[in-house]
């Protein structure tokens, strides 16, 4: 079972799709969101959680203060999860519905209008590196200034080709078998 850690949504339990998803640890959650939090990252900001899986990330942000959350997922069964879940934590909270998208990420982002403050790419463990620079590189125009991105991968994941993708690494950091970067827009 997966929850809401906390908010105005916080205790929401989320459903989780079957086969094909990897939901983020609740550890792994709690400590990112708290490091957010330190960054002034989540409050007012526009959310997009690509790969959403669950959506528990971008639905944990919207608990949190975000403005909007766009989730994307291309599973059927998993859109309908998330569509669920973005509806049990707007009643809990009284907040917005996040709006799902049914789609392939990189199609999505070739059409997407953003900006996007926070970004959430938990893509699954087996996409290549080249997919992963494509969707990047896609994503990029679509930043804020200040944008953050937090890219989740297993451990034995070769780092994102962030400098290809127009980002700049500004954090680090391993949890178990899981690693997430952090970026943000590269400046010149």
């Amino acid at each position: 079972m997966t929850r809401i850690i906390a908010g105005r949504a916080r205790g929401a339990r989320l459903d989780v799709p079957g086969a094909g998803t990897r939901p983020t640890s609740d550890r792994v959650r709690e400590s990112l969101f708290g490091a957010l939090e330190s960054f002034d990252a989540i409050e007012g900001a526009r959310v997009l959680d690509l790969y959403a899986g669950s959506g528990a990330l971008g639905l944990e942000a919207l608990s949190r203060g975000a403005i909007a959350v766009d989730l994307v997922e291309r599973g059927r069964q998993a859109a309908a999860v998330v569509r669920r879940n973005a509806e049990i934590v707007a009643k809990s909270g009284d907040l917005p519905v996040a709006r799902v998208y049914e789609s392939a990420v990189h199609p999505f982002l070739l059409r997407a209008g953003g900006p996007y403050d926070l970004v959430f790419t938990d893509p699954p463990y087996d996409l290549d590196d080249a997919a992963m620079t494509a969707d990047l590189v896609a994503l990029a125009p679509l930043l804020s200034d200040d944008a953050v991105v937090v890219i989740e991968r297993a451990k034995r994941s070769t780092p994102p080709e962030l400098d290809t993708a127009g980002l700049s690494l500004i954090r680090e950091k391993t949890y178990g078998d899981t690693t997430l970067w952090w970026a943000e827009p590269a400046t010149d």
